[in-house]
């Protein structure tokens, strides 16, 4: 397979996205009567899809098609300023700034419909069908969401995801034309590493933020120790797979690395305000204790999908594998339910369970 590699431009483009997971992640972070309120949690996922879409929308088209040329640098340019207007738009008061996050999801997605209708005119054979089907299909998508403008309350909501939804799909329909075309595995792999591996720089910046020592007091400082332990070793796992245990030659329409990665992009989010949120003990012994095994089962199933088919074969994990680590979070998750412990202890067990998930995975 060739090698691409990846721009410059590309990774200014991530920063950008990478500031738009942060203002959904404080979504999270709005807690009334010791829980987040189911609103809440409900708004970070409206809020969280459209920028993971518009992001892997943008990368894929740049994976098959993309070349570093003057028009295409210019419409990555262009599709920035309407992510600056999709993030000056996020906020709880979702409704408020509606239109104006409209506009910059509508600007992102139409773009990069338009960007596949112009490269067909380039290529020839199955490669020119690619993109003319994706084009086309992603302008429908486009519309649809745009079609949200002229309605009110819940149904523009509705009507909105209806679009992202179609958006979703139509790849997934059109996967024996897309297998034709194969995205190059190493840059996809490598462009959803590169956003994983800021989010993780994120983590740490927005929780050091918060779990600030005050006057040398060792428990915070503790705390921020351990949590640091926590994010070094889901970085060990993650990346040192992507790095030496998948197969980067295998070719196919790379769907479970792109759909995979909304799960654990999302959870790195959750497991972030989890943290945060134990830190402030603002919540509820009992809900955090939910949401941030919760959190933490997303991510290792997320990932251990995504890595299990682009695996060399002989690294492939085994149903014990899984057994084990399943195990092992059910006997801590058991523990914390029936014996109140400081959430520092918490931080510790997933701490050791990832150093297990990543001794296993990585060796």
């Amino acid at each position: 397979m060739e090698e691409k590699k990846v721009t410059w431009l590309e990774l200014f483009y991530d920063l950008l996205f990478v500031a738009a997971v942060a203002t959904a992640t404080h979504v999270l972070l709005h807690v009334e009567k010791g829980f987040i309120h189911p609103e809440y949690l409900f708004k970070f996922a409206l809020i969280f899809i459209p920028i993971w879409w518009a992001w892997t929308g943008q990368t894929m088209f740049i994976n098959r098609f993309g070349q570093d040329f003057l028009h295409q640098r210019i419409f990555m340019i262009f599709q920035m300023f309407f992510v600056l207007i999709m993030i000056s738009s996020l906020s709880v008061d979702f409704d408020q700034y509606y239109f104006s996050f409209l506009i910059g999801y509508i600007g992102l997605r139409a773009l990069t419909s338009i960007q596949y209708l112009v490269v067909q005119n380039f290529e020839k054979g199955d490669r020119k069908k690619v993109a003319r089907f994706l084009g086309i299909r992603f302008g429908i998508g486009v519309f649809i969401s745009f079609l949200s403008i002229f309605f009110d309350s819940w149904v523009r909501y509705a009507v909105l995801y209806a679009g992202i939804i179609v958006d979703m799909i139509l790849p997934i329909i059109g996967h024996k034309y897309l297998v034709k075309v194969p995205p190059n595995t190493a840059h996809l792999l490598e462009r959803f590493a590169l956003l994983t591996l800021i989010l993780f720089g994120e983590s740490v910046i927005s929780i050091l933020a918060v779990v600030q020592p005050q006057k040398g007091e060792w428990d915070s400082i503790l705390f921020s120790i351990m949590t640091f332990c926590l994010i070094i070793s889901m970085w060990w796992q993650y990346f040192e797979n992507v790095e030496k245990k998948v197969n980067k030659s295998i070719q196919r329409a790379g769907q479970t690395i792109v759909y995979g990665h909304l799960f654990i992009l999302m959870s790195l989010s959750m497991i972030a305000a989890s943290i945060k949120l134990m830190f402030l003990h603002e919540v509820q012994y009992t809900f955090i204790l939910y949401f941030v095994f919760g959190s933490v089962l997303l991510y290792f199933i997320a990932t251990t999908i995504v890595f299990h088919q682009y695996r060399f074969e002989q690294h492939r994990l085994k149903i014990y594998h899984l057994g084990l680590f399943l195990g092992i979070l059910a006997v801590f998750f058991t523990i914390n339910l029936f014996l109140t412990v400081p959430y520092i202890v918490i931080i510790g067990e997933l701490t050791l369970f990832f150093i297990v998930y990543a001794k296993v995975t990585t060796t």
